[in-house]
């Protein structure tokens, strides 16, 4: 039976050590398995006290990374990577430290910068990042945690928006250590076939993230959920099914995820709604 988690997003951000003690026992009594912790800023919420919290109520924890304004590692200049590199290796530790085998996210660029690229510069960024990343997934493997880069669609960057980009931009890194993380929102946009396109990820995916095309409750839209689940059954993907949506009550993220009105009657809805449909998908394994 497939694990089922939400992230903290759906209610509030930045996430912090008050706010998950509010959000974890409401999650567990819901009937999740799973629950995503952002970690926007490192020491936002203390991973030792977040481990005993969601341990205590029966959920397994899993952390994804934050791509603000200033991270970068590709197109950038060195200290601007360094310091970069030095975030994801924090997120890296805290993951480690709350339990999470995943940290999971955009490791590339921060979200919303594009810019056109020639086939030779396209070419030359795959080698930047690369090398960017190397150092980071060393630290990730000494710490037993799989770093999983995330495709975002073609509005919130232009490094990396599909499936067979991702698996060339990280063919020369370990996949034990370093995979992807699938975002059905973003596929949705990108990928001509998603069950296709996972297929083609297998062994490679590390994490998944699901909602509605609309980033409201997943099932109440037009994604093909029985191809996807039977794709993931396929590959014999034994990570959770995390449903990741914002809440428009706050600017930032609003602005940020562009969530310009609600996308269900409460936020509570889009997890317990949500829930309810991935618990009706077949499972194969």
């Amino acid at each position: 039976m497939r694990a089922l988690g939400v992230n903290t997003w759906v209610w509030t951000s930045p996430l912090t050590g008050a706010d998950l003690e509010v959000i974890a026992p409401r999650v567990a009594d819901w009937g999740f398995d799973v629950i995503e912790l952002p970690v926007e800023d490192v020491g936002d919420w203390d991973p030792g006290r977040a481990r005993d919290l969601v341990s205590g109520l029966g959920l397994e924890p899993r952390v994804v990374l934050v791509m603000g304004p200033g991270r970068e590692l590709v197109a950038t200049d060195p200290g601007t990577r360094r310091t970069t590199q030095d975030y994801l290796r924090r997120v890296v530790d805290a993951a480690a430290a709350v339990g999470s085998p995943v940290a999971a996210g955009p490791a590339y660029a921060s979200v919303g910068r594009t810019w056109r690229m020639s086939p030779a510069e396209r070419a030359s960024l795959a080698a930047e990042l690369t090398e960017a990343l190397a150092p980071v997934v060393e630290h990730a493997a000494q710490a037993g945690v799989r770093l999983a880069v995330e495709p975002l669609n073609r509005y919130e960057t232009s490094v990396l928006n599909t499936v067979d980009q991702g698996l060339e931009l990280l063919a020369d890194l370990p996949s034990e250590h370093c995979g992807l993380a699938l975002d059905v929102y973003h596929m949705n946009i990108e990928e001509r076939d998603v069950p296709a396109a996972i297929l083609r990820a297998g062994d490679r995916v590390a994490h998944v993230q699901v909602c509605a095309n609309d980033r409201g409750a997943p099932g109440a839209d037009h994604l093909d959920w029985p191809g996807i689940a039977a794709s993931l059954d396929t590959i014999r993907y034994t990570g959770p099914l995390v449903i990741e949506s914002f809440t428009a009550e706050n600017a930032t993220i609003a602005t940020a995820a562009s969530i310009w009105r609600p996308l269900a009657a409460t936020q509570d809805a889009i997890a317990v709604d949500g829930l309810a449909f991935l618990r009706s998908l077949p499972s194969g394994r």
